[in-house]
């Protein structure tokens, strides 16, 4: 195996590495609950927490860090990960639970980015499309391998075996980024001033407005899929597991087949990309009548949304590299945050829309988001051209 692929391999474990810290926790939120003898809802906001400190960090450690050398930042926060992610596993309540997911919350973000100015860095530019979307793939595994993994160790043994195994996967992992990640990768003039310059470009504004519309449309459905398939559709707790999965795989599909587009047309697809999610979200309530027509729209709309993360951080890292190089280690986080900030909107809108409208016409609500992601789009096409 040449070094290229074994870089691009460890690359993308990293990304599934990080997503199974990230969504594991809730196939076990239930046994986490009964071992401190809290509720649901306390135990709960685990997954709200996380995604806030993960918003509100990844962009001032990103930051603040882009002076110093790449390598060096990358083991520093692989080590704090390393360490938040055991205090999880040996949290002896939850006021430490919470702070360990905290910690690793906050690192978590940054660890994403600098992989991503990695995969820059190695990848020659034809291939840069497809390591981005192949690495944003290990993170989307992630979710639908990591909970049902996560689920059957707490189930045979603790959840706490759960985190223990990411702990030693961890260690792995490091010890392949140690070897295999270029050393010599500081970043010159990389001063606040300098990087907050990335903001002034039109075509960054319009790409975070797209992409965070598109995860606030995406989540004002996703956050209820599972009382969509039983309650809505009619199916049985049983098919859950294999629908989600099926669903997943879509997702992940979408997302492979983003590298591709990236390469062949860049950002130009992406107005049929945000007008596709609008159309979805527009029949939803007519299609949920039928329940196998209810999960092919479900499987299509997520194979859609699994395409413009990939397709817009390929376009945000390669502005950064012509135009704004001190910037590449900011941009290089802008997905990462967009998708946390979009699933906060949009599981709030969900929450509040659901006490006024049904749960089979949800889609109404995300196709608000869905258009003004279809203009931004356009505005960013245009952006772009001139």
């Amino acid at each position: 195996m040449s070094k290229f692929r074994l870089q691009s391999v460890v690359f993308v474990l990293t990304a599934f590495l990080l997503g199974c810290n990230e969504f594991m926790v809730v196939g076990v939120i239930s046994d986490i609950a009964k071992s401190y003898h809290a509720s649901l809802s306390t135990v709960g906001f685990l997954v709200t927490s996380f995604a806030i400190i993960y918003a509100i960090c990844t962009p001032l450690i990103t930051t603040l860090t882009g002076k110093f050398d790449r390598f060096k930042v990358l083991m520093v926060l692989m080590l704090i990960f390393l360490i938040g992610n055991t205090l999880t596993a040996v949290a002896p309540n939850l006021f430490w639970l919470f702070v360990s997911r905290i910690v690793t919350a906050a690192v978590a973000g940054t660890i994403i980015s600098l992989i991503l100015v990695f995969v820059s860095m190695i990848a020659p530019i034809e291939k840069r499309a497809m390591l981005v979307a192949s690495t944003f793939a290990g993170f989307s595994i992630a979710t639908i391998v990591g909970v049902p993994v996560g689920t059957a160790i707490s189930n045979a043994f603790s959840w706490r075996d759960s985190f223990a195994l990411i702990s030693v996967l961890t260690v792995i992992i490091c010890g392949f980024l140690y070897w295999l990640i270029p050393r010599d990768s500081r970043q010159e003039n990389a001063s606040l001033s300098n990087q907050v310059q990335l903001f002034k470009d039109r075509r960054i504004i319009f790409g975070v407005i797209v992409m965070v519309t598109l995860m606030s449309a995406e989540y004002t459905f996703y956050t209820y899929v599972r009382p969509i398939i039983t309650n809505v559709l009619g199916f049985s707790t049983t098919n859950l597991t294999w629908l989600l999965g099926l669903i997943g795989i879509t997702f992940i599909l979408g997302n492979i087949c983003a590298g591709v587009i990236a390469n062949r047309f860049g950002i130009t697809k992406l107005t049929v990309i945000s007008s596709t999610v609008l159309i979805c979200l527009l029949l939803m309530n007519a299609m949920f009548h039928v329940a196998w027509l209810g999960i092919l729209l479900l499987c299509v709309i997520c194979f859609v949304l699994g395409m413009p993360g990939s397709i817009l951080q390929v376009m945000f890292l390669n502005i950064a590299d012509r135009e704004y190089p001190e910037a590449m280690n900011l941009a290089s986080s802008l997905n990462p945050i967009c998708t946390n900030v979009g699933v906060s909107i949009g599981s709030l809108t969900a929450s509040i829309s659901i006490n006024f409208v049904q749960i089979n016409q949800i889609g109404y609500v995300g196709a608000i988001y869905a258009l003004i992601a279809v203009f931004g789009s356009l505005y960013l096409i245009k952006t772009s051209a001139n």
